[in-house]
């Protein structure tokens, strides 16, 4: 066989590191250009898989106060694996040699059988393989980039030096996005604090005023200060008793505002967390059905507007189910992937027509207002005698 010219072999290692090159700078561009760290996952993601002519491609990354592991970005996932999201979720090869140090496993790039697709049959696009980059800021482990394929040729001295060089470019990018993030709470944390000191200092004590007024008006009226001209006088006694209603009902919501401005219900929980113990809550009240959860997912941080929402969307859920549903049993589904959030109430009780809800019962309707200005829908199903299932769809890739 005859042997090529060494200035071909030269310009052929030449196109090939500009051609590396051009795709480290594209990633080191986009990295720079954004703080948000899903962003900078799926630009990574997509840049990596073209440089070593692949497709799919997945993400994990650990909780930083947890230490659990989540799937924070996929690409092109094969249908086996993204029409069932609990195969991306729990024990893997990949996770535990990471964690465990394991330098012939991911703990180093290498290329291993992922445990994950090698017992499926059907539905895996044929992939069997993937290399595994392992992310670290110093020595504390952020996670692990996979990147699949059918079959894998032996990583070159130039691959090994390759991917070590893009871990740690998107190391850097995870921990610049997770400290922006960090500051971006406080100052909402702050915020927050400075609105309840707001309200309390100027709407709830301005109304606890007029409700001393009010009251002091009714003491008049019980005192015959004023005279009882035509039924006059039990008129007004109906319309202040009226308003100090009112008030005292709007000064307990003021309280109440200041009460979930100072400490939301998920301070210091994941959303998982949180409706875990919604559920426990729920469950042990009187008069209504076991709540069971369950999530897949539920490791994954989310934005503290979509937290927030999936919470309020769930109580609200579960107060229609006590009191108008005579279920026995309920259950609230959390699955979260890198592209959606899903959270589920159902139950098994009378069941309801939706399209002919009576007047008056505003649930519903808060509910699909508060998925809407999440970005999202909501989904009821429901009929007589057929329990109830409601379904808050948000999509994450845009939040």
């Amino acid at each position: 066989m005859a042997q090529q010219p060494k200035g071909a072999t030269r310009t052929r290692e030449l196109r090939r590191r500009n051609r590396e090159l051009s795709i480290l700078n594209t990633i080191a561009s986009a990295l720079n250009r954004s703080v948000d760290l899903g962003e900078a996952l799926r630009t990574t993601l997509a840049q990596v898989a073209d440089l070593l002519d692949l497709r799919t491609g997945w993400v994990w990354l650990l909780d930083e106060e947890t230490d659990e592991s989540y799937l924070a970005a996929a690409q092109n996932l094969p249908p086996a694996l993204a029409r069932n999201p609990g195969r991306m979720a729990g024990w893997c090869y990949c996770l535990d040699t990471y964690r465990s140090g394991d330098l012939s496993g991911a703990a180093n790039v290498n290329v291993v059988t992922c445990s994950r697709l090698k017992s499926l049959v059907d539905g895996t696009d044929g992939l069997r393989y993937h290399a595994s980059i392992p992310l670290y800021a110093h020595e504390k482990r952020l996670g692990v980039m996979n990147l699949a394929s059918p079959d894998w040729r032996e990583l070159s001295p130039d691959d090994l030096r390759l991917l070590h060089t893009v871990g740690d470019l998107l190391s850097i990018a995870i921990e610049r996005a997770r400290l922006f993030a960090r500051g971006a709470q406080l100052g909402a944390v702050e915020e927050r604090n400075r609105l309840a000191r707001e309200i309390h200092d100027t709407l709830a004590q301005g109304m606890a005023g007029v409700a001393l007024r009010l009251e002091a008006a009714d003491a008049l009226l019980d005192a015959n200060a004023l005279p009882d001209a035509d039924g006059a006088r039990e008129a007004v006694r109906e319309a202040v008793r009226t308003a100090l209603a009112l008030t005292r009902a709007n000064l307990e919501e003021a309280r109440r505002s200041v009460l979930d401005l100072r400490a939301a219900p998920l301070e210091g929980r994941t959303l998982a967390q949180a409706l875990a113990a919604l559920a426990r809550e729920w469950s042990t009240r009187g008069g209504g059905p076991r709540i069971s959860f369950t999530a897949t997912g539920g490791s994954r941080p989310l934005p503290v507007r979509i937290e927030v929402g999936l919470y309020r969307i769930t109580q609200e859920a579960l107060a229609n189910i006590f009191q108008h549903a005579v279920a026995r049993h309920a259950e609230i589904r959390l699955v979260t992937t890198p592209a959606v959030v899903r959270c589920l109430i159902a139950d098994d009780g009378q069941g309801f027509a939706p399209d002919t809800l009576p007047p008056g019962r505003f649930g519903l309707l808060g509910m699909r207002e508060r998925a809407k200005l999440l970005g999202g829908s909501l989904r009821v199903a429901s009929g007589p005698g057929q329990g109830a299932r409601v379904e808050a769809i948000i999509p994450l890739e845009a939040s």
